[in-house]
């Protein structure tokens, strides 16, 4: 245990041995290796036990991280403001929500989305969380009673025909990742072993034929060469996952807001040991071996592959832009400057917008499918070129 974590409670602890256990059988039974990406869908997405899955409060002050919505309402409100053209530019539009956390952010846009009259014909949420799933409904029930019935949770994508706007608010950080090493261009898949009752890294020749495939394409395409020894991390959920929503959207926007970088400053020469960061009562550390289950696991986003695979997808790459400068050109200051000078909302979007908060390590990236026009949220800033 890293001396700097708090000492988990009694109930958590024992939540984390039986998550420890399923993940030890999983390990005998692949030979006594698995890959970490493999790891990191036990300990966040196994049924019942699975950080996501399972009960435990993760959102919030009394959780393991804050999420934008959360901090103020100025960040929905703002991408309600965003979306309103694409909204009234389609025949039946609806909403899904990847995620939906507390559900706050679903309250905050519906309640704005009205007050432009543009509301969807309906809003989706795909929650693989019970104890989230409840505290969406509750959320929702109580901000706004009078939008409920327009809300639907879903165990599965929609069928083919969908039209409307994707929202996914720090989804794709939150997917199972590869990590590997290179070594004087020699690729080693990393995986995880048991030993003396914990969990250690070891690394073998890539069992995965799209990783050595995804990592080779990488290396190519750097502008600057990786140093001799080399440590990162390679996302290969983030294709299917943007094929899946291209075959079920026939006309809309995907909007993904996360942390992370371009191509070439995500696989920096000094980023040598990658970008797993994990969350446990708002503290970040790097270890992700420890305490499987009760904490949050996550990889920044290499948005280059994003665009890559959204384009490979029928997606059109729409817009790219810091956070601060999205909600910037969808209006936040003025959403501000609404608010009489209150002191706790300029302190919610500084945080919003500063480059040593969230400002610059988030990016809003928007990808299109069967539109026209411009998507607002890009008129200024717009780093597309840099992808």
């Amino acid at each position: 245990m890293q001396q700097q974590l708090p000492e988990p409670d009694k109930a958590s602890l024992a939540h984390s041995h039986k998550v420890t256990a399923a993940i030890s059988q999983c390990i005998k039974d692949a030979g006594g290796w698995i890959s970490f990406g493999d790891f990191m869908q036990q300990a966040l997405y196994a049924p019942g036990l699975g950080y996501y899955v399972a009960g435990a409060t993760k959102l919030g002050a009394d959780g393991d991280f804050v999420t934008a919505p959360e901090i103020s309402p100025l960040f929905s409100q703002s991408l309600a403001q965003a979306i309103e053209p694409t909204l009234k530019a389609l025949n039946q539009p609806r909403i899904l929500e990847f995620g939906a956390g507390t559900g706050i952010m679903a309250a905050d846009i519906l309640m704005h989305l009205a007050t432009l009259d543009a509301l969807p014909e309906g809003y989706d949420i795909l929650e693989i969380s019970p104890e989230l799933k409840q505290r969406q409904q509750q959320t929702l029930k109580a901000k706004v009673p009078e939008f409920f019935s327009r809300i639907a949770w879903l165990d599965q994508l929609p069928d083919k025909g969908f039209e409307g706007i994707v929202l996914a608010n720090e989804v794709l950080d939150a997917m199972p990742v590869e990590r590997f090493t290179l070594e004087k261009e020699t690729l080693k898949q990393l995986g995880v072993i048991e030993k003396d009752d914990a969990f250690h890294w070891q690394g073998k020749d890539p069992e995965s034929k799209r990783l050595f495939q995804k990592v080779q394409h990488m290396v190519a395409s750097l502008a600057t060469p990786l140093p001799e020894q080399y440590c990162s991390e390679m996302n290969l959920y983030v294709d299917p996952w943007l094929q899946s929503i291209s075959d079920f959207m026939q006309a809309g926007l995907l909007l993904c807001v996360d942390y992370g970088f371009p191509r070439g400053e995500y696989y920096h020469p000094q980023r040598n040991q990658g970008t797993i960061m994990c969350h446990f009562r708002q503290h970040a550390h790097p270890d992700p071996l420890i305490l499987p289950g009760i904490q949050d696991i996550t990889a920044h986003v290499d948005f280059t592959e994003v665009a890559e695979g959204a384009i490979a997808s029928g997606f059109s790459l729409a817009g790219y832009a810091t956070q601060a400068h999205y909600l910037m050109n969808a209006g936040i200051t003025e959403l501000l400057s609404q608010q009489n000078q209150d002191f706790n909302a300029s302190q919610q979007a500084k945080r919003l917008l500063m480059p040593g908060e969230m400002g610059e390590l988030f990016k809003v990236m928007a990808l299109t499918k069967g539109l026209e026009g411009p998507i607002l949220g890009f008129q200024q800033h717009d780093h597309r070129a840099k992808l």
